[in-house]
């Protein structure tokens, strides 16, 4: 850990001189939108609550919840938010987060291993809000965590460097189909950030190598990735887990248009792949049969801005009005409507 820490006060540095200091923060989520968001989903301690899954909360969620705040600039909720991260889940030795916080379990964290994407998450907001709020203290946490994902997470696969979903349980070592990975986890958007705060040639063969990767999964009839993939030989389904385009899947377009890949035949061939009725589904990859129609309208703004940023639609109505209900679907919608508020007003 000393190590690491010596490290990423180097990488806080030079995360310092080589962004510019940002003059005026662009509000790009709208405040009475956070106020709802935060009003079902965050609670006064700064738990990030996931109320589509037993109310419980994970890193992944407090990384949205840091992310958003920032996006609403309001360093107030982004104090509270990162207050309950860091005092509980920045409970493991190696500098990252533990995964899951159950409410309704004594103790309160069960499993102690991370989440990779959570955990860039965290560090991404982290790095964003010190940067524009000129707090030093943030951007050195975030540069430690990044510095940790390097270390314990970033790991050579087959030629391929590649982002192991958590620590433990992913590797050759632990399973005999490892290493095994979840294609959703890349944010693409964060990895140059990480690499000024840890700074690396790794961090770009990670990008272009799970777009890479990323473009070669086309498993079944809808020619779509797996939730999980086994790189143990060529890419397969990972075994133990359903082979199905499910929830997590459903977010990768996103994060592709949130990080400029404009890649049109990527993009077209994910839409129209993960579409049943209009909306984007959970489909099994062997048949091609869709499982669940997902309806709500923060699934739906995935296609309402892959079309945007493809096509120039302008978003539907349905897209622009936010009524959070879920947690998940609430914040793909304010993250699909911050990208579309800073860099295609046009489908406004």
């Amino acid at each position: 850990m000393k190590r690491i820490a010596a490290t990423a006060l180097a990488g806080a540095l030079a995360f310092a001189i080589a962004v510019e200091p940002v003059q005026a923060q662009q509000v790009l989520v709208d405040p009475k939108a956070w106020t709802a968001y935060k009003a079902l989903f965050v609670d006064k301690s700064g738990r990030v609550i996931d109320n589509g899954n037993g109310n419980v909360s994970h890193s992944e969620g407090q990384g949205y919840g840091l992310l958003l705040a920032y996006l609403a600039n309001n360093p107030a909720d982004f104090e509270q938010i990162w207050y309950f991260t860091r005092t509980e889940l920045l409970l493991r030795d190696d500098g990252l987060a533990v995964w899951k916080w159950d409410p309704s379990a004594k103790p309160h964290v069960t499993d102690t291993n991370n989440a990779s994407d959570g955990d860039m998450l965290i560090a991404y907001a982290l790095a964003l809000a010190g940067n524009s709020w000129k707090r030093s203290d943030y951007i050195e946490a975030a540069a430690r965590m990044a510095q940790a994902l390097l270390s314990e997470a970033v790991v050579e696969a087959g030629g391929r460097t590649v982002l192991l979903p958590g620590v433990e349980g992913f590797t050759a070592s632990d399973r005999t189909d490892g290493p095994v990975v979840n294609p959703s986890y890349w944010i693409f958007e964060a990895i140059p950030v990480m690499a000024l705060l840890a700074p690396s040639g790794r961090w770009q063969k990670l990008s272009d190598d799970g777009l890479a990767l990323l473009k070669s999964l086309q498993f079944g009839p809808r020619k779509l990735p797996a939730e999980w993939v086994s790189l143990a030989r060529r890419p397969a389904p990972a075994e133990g887990f359903d082979a199905e385009f499910a929830y997590n899947a459903v977010r990768i377009p996103l994060y592709l248009a949130r990080a400029g890949i404009i890649d049109k035949a990527l993009l077209s061939r994910l839409q129209l792949g993960m579409t049943a009725d209009g909306a984007p589904a959970t489909i099994d990859l062997a048949t091609g049969s869709v499982k669940t129609v997902l309806s709500d309208s923060g699934y739906r703004i995935v296609n309402d801005v892959v079309a945007c940023v493809v096509n120039g639609k302008k978003l539907p109505p349905t897209a622009r009005q936010f009524s959070p209900a879920l947690y998940y679907p609430s914040t793909l919608q304010l993250l699909g409507l911050a990208l579309v508020v800073k860099k295609h007003p046009e489908c406004l």
